[in-house]
């Protein structure tokens, strides 16, 4: 039987069931963690016996007039919102409405750089205009940061066209920019704000983490409740707040990008996940966060590691911070995110969310256990104090060059659809790219169509691939050619 480059089988249903049965603990999502034994968790039905399509009294997600109507609105009051909306096929789904719902064809979309793909493709979709506003790069951590306001509003002052405004925050490691300063100056245009905050379903149900997008002022809001909550993979949701969103398009575009045979599984998850978290869980977020409070305590005292702490914020864009991100700097470590990242889960049985050149970073949630986080504090400071006894001779390797700033050439829709040839990734400086490039997770384009391959860019691309770390988008997986216009 054939296996994958990691070593695995070819079924795979018989690797997950293998895999659960090692004991590698997860700092990833999903948020509930595999707790099977949590009561939350136990007493979920078996899927199968709840599996349904739209029959008689149960309604239908897209035309919602009963039970399911009745659901989102309980749902929308718990977050604040003036309707809410379920989200079968993810996050992603709801930031393709999103952009879609607040786009003309013809004007300019002002994008926070570090978008998720998924916004890069309603961009295609739409066949708009971009402008970009670049999130501030912490020099240690090598993570982006958080976006300034007064650069948002230069380029809302420059860009006459633009028809909405679309970040990110919290980022993939925790980051919160001020949502309320990007909200009135987007307002006092009358012009939408639609945040991404795939990463803090979290936020309301904790009076300790940061405020939520929407209580902040923004108009549309997206978020993974599988990301730090205990619902399944693949649900999510969306917020609004009416005004200066036409609500009619966003439905109908959530009609467009959402499967015809919404699970009623995930429908019943997340409505049980959001009624669970506005009760019994509002309760144990305040012991998570304790928890949590003690790690970093621990964690405080690391040599060559370091810990992104509270002491960030207002740095580098900075607002507010997740702590419930643990996101841990190698850059003086003399070793890689990438090293650590391998060393976490082959020595620790500890699997990370994501790594880059200089940072690891894991996921933490409520469903998390005492032993867990006793494991990931024993694994780093054992690291760190094999760290410490290295030799001094050597050096720490060069930090990696920041993701450069784009020179959009043409639309992205325009450019995709244009003739294309491969060049070696060493000889693609001065041609425009025609196709995306991006690291993944967490999906930042280095590159996407239409854009100006620069010096920087060609040296960004062949700088990660010799550090491991994988570029995804190009069609030769190999990476050793891009795509660009003839």
């Amino acid at each position: 039987m054939k296996q994958a480059e990691d070593g695995r089988q070819g079924n795979l249903y018989q690797a997950l069931l293998e895999y659960s049965g090692q004991g590698v603990y997860p700092f990833h999502m999903p948020g509930h963690k595999r707790r099977t034994e949590d009561p939350f968790l136990r007493d979920f039905p078996n899927p199968f016996s709840i599996d349904i399509t739209e029959i008689h009294g149960f309604d239908n997600l897209h035309h919602a007039e009963g039970i399911l109507r009745e659901s989102m609105d309980r749902m929308a009051a718990v977050y604040g919102a003036d309707r809410s909306y379920y989200l079968v096929n993810g996050s992603s789904s709801g930031v393709l409405s999103a952009v879609s719902a607040v786009s003309d064809n013809s004007g300019t979309i002002l994008m926070a750089r570090n978008c998720h793909k998924s916004a890069y493709h309603g961009v295609f979709l739409n066949r708009m205009r971009t402008a970009y506003t670049y999130p501030q790069i912490h020099g240690e951590f090598g993570v982006q940061c958080g976006l300034v306001p007064s650069e948002i509003e230069k380029l809302l002052n420059q860009n006459v066209d633009i028809s909405a405004v679309f970040v990110v925050s919290p980022t993939y490691d925790g980051i919160v920019s001020d949502i309320k300063k990007i909200a009135n100056l987007c307002h006092e245009r009358k012009i939408p704000l639609v945040a991404d905050e795939a990463h803090g379903a979290h936020f309301p149900f904790g009076s300790q983490f940061p405020a939520s997008a929407l209580e902040a002022g923004a108009d549309v809001v997206i978020q993974s409740l599988h990301k730090t909550l205990p619902s399944l993979t693949q649900t999510a949701v969306l917020h609004v707040k009416e005004g200066l969103v036409d609500v009619d398009r966003l439905e109908h575009y959530l009609q467009i990008y959402q499967s015809s045979s919404p699970s009623y599984v995930f429908m019943a998850a997340m409505e049980r996940c959001v009624s669970y978290m506005n009760g019994e869980g509002r309760r144990r977020m305040d012991s998570f966060y304790q928890r949590i409070l003690a790690l970093r305590r621990e964690l405080e005292g690391m040599r060559c590691l370091r810990l992104l702490d509270a002491s960030a914020k207002g740095t580098y864009g900075i607002y507010d911070l997740d702590l419930s991100k643990i996101v841990i700097s190698t850059r003086k470590a003399r070793i890689t995110g990438e090293e650590l990242d391998r060393r976490l889960r082959e020595e620790a049985g500890l699997e990370m969310e994501m790594c880059t050149a200089d940072s690891v970073t894991a996921i933490t949630s409520l469903m998390d256990t005492e032993e867990g986080l006793n494991r990931l504090k024993e694994a780093l400071l054992e690291a760190d104090r094999r760290l410490e006894k290295r030799v001094p001779a050597e050096r720490p390797a060069e930090p990696l060059p920041p993701i450069p700033a784009a020179r959009p050439v043409m639309t992205i829709y325009e450019a995709w659809n244009r003739p294309k040839k491969p060049v070696p990734l060493e000889q693609s400086a001065g041609h425009i790219s025609g196709e995306y490039v991006y690291l993944y997770p967490p999906g930042i384009p280095i590159l996407a169509p239409g854009e100006e391959i620069l010096p920087q860019a060609a040296e960004t691309m062949i700088r990660y691939k010799e550090s491991g770390l994988a570029l995804q988008g190009l069609k030769d997986y190999r990476a050793e050619t891009i795509q660009v216009l003839r």
